[in-house]
């Protein structure tokens, strides 16, 4: 008999987290899905029953993602983890000559110390049994790519993810462990309702005022009209299964405009193509 197959993945509770547990589960894998509340584990368990095992943890807490790990192993029974899929993050937007430092190094922690902190505790699990390695999946962001203005302690941070993500899987090309990223662009997800009430009044007094309320608008109008969920799960369980996978995937409407071009034309040029969309530009040319 076939064991099943057993994936962790972090930020399960909703959104992207929530669409990767539906894809892989939808096709027979067993997930460990990592929230921080009983709530969450509760709705989790209500919504997949037995294919998903609900963990309880705070991606920063070393000791909480210890003690996951060791119940994950004792319920895998020396059976191996299939893959790891890295999505609990976190997304600030403010102007970085105002940002709060705390704030700024929030993102830090969660989008990449967070991430480092379960891939240090689970990869042993990937290959604790001498069998065919499993894969560590991490989540990134167009971010990782293409700095947006007021977004840009988010965009640091993922970029620091994508260098941790290559130096990684190099270093794990002795054990045979893929790394892989999956890169989405503006998903369309609740948190762009909360988006809209964001409050910026801290900025009022700065010469960002009224720039940042038109990034705001920019980025719900994007995340309204962007990539479903259901589009980044189905990269992700490509990403674990197919037999070559690419280093990166890239999931992002409007493909040419939103990705090939800001990453292929020269820098100059995206920072007017950027600051012509947001209102900078003009800023720039009154001087």
């Amino acid at each position: 008999m076939k064991t099943q197959p057993n994936v962790l993945v972090t930020g399960a509770s909703s959104g992207i987290g929530w669409a990767v547990t539906e894809a892989l589960t939808a096709r027979g894998i067993r997930v460990f899905g990592s929230v921080r509340t009983r709530h969450d584990a509760e709705r989790l368990l209500n919504a997949f029953k037995e294919q998903v095992v609900p963990l309880i943890f705070d991606t920063t807490d070393v000791d909480a993602v210890a003690a996951a790990t060791k119940q994950v192993r004792d319920r895998l029974d020396n059976e191996p983890l299939f893959g790891i899929v890295n999505n609990a993050g976190t997304g600030t937007a403010a102007p970085l000559l105002y940002v709060p430092i705390a704030e700024f190094r929030q993102q830090f922690e969660v989008n990449v110390i967070g991430t480092l902190n379960v891939i240090q505790h689970f990869v042993p699990l990937l290959r604790s049994t001498g069998r065919t390695p499993g894969r560590v999946i991490n989540i990134g962001s167009t971010a990782g790519r293409i700095g947006i203005p007021f977004f840009g302690a988010y965009a640091a941070s993922k970029h620091a993810l994508n260098g941790l993500s290559e130096s990684l899987r190099r270093e794990l090309l002795p054990y045979g462990i893929d790394v892989i990223t999956v890169v989405p662009g503006p998903v369309k997800t609740p948190i762009w309702d909360k988006a809209e009430s964001l409050d910026f009044r801290a900025y009022r007094g700065t010469p960002y005022a009224g720039l940042i309320d038109t990034f705001r608008d920019v980025m719900v109008r994007d995340g309204r009209n962007g990539m479903e969920p259901r589009v980044i799960g189905d990269a992700v369980f490509t990403a674990l299964t197919t037999s070559r996978p690419r280093s990166t995937y890239v999931c992002v409407t409007g493909l040419l405009k939103n990705w090939i071009l800001p990453t292929q034309l020269p820098s100059r040029w995206v920072d007017r193509l950027i600051g012509d969309q947001l209102g900078l530009t003009a800023k720039t040319d009154e001087k």
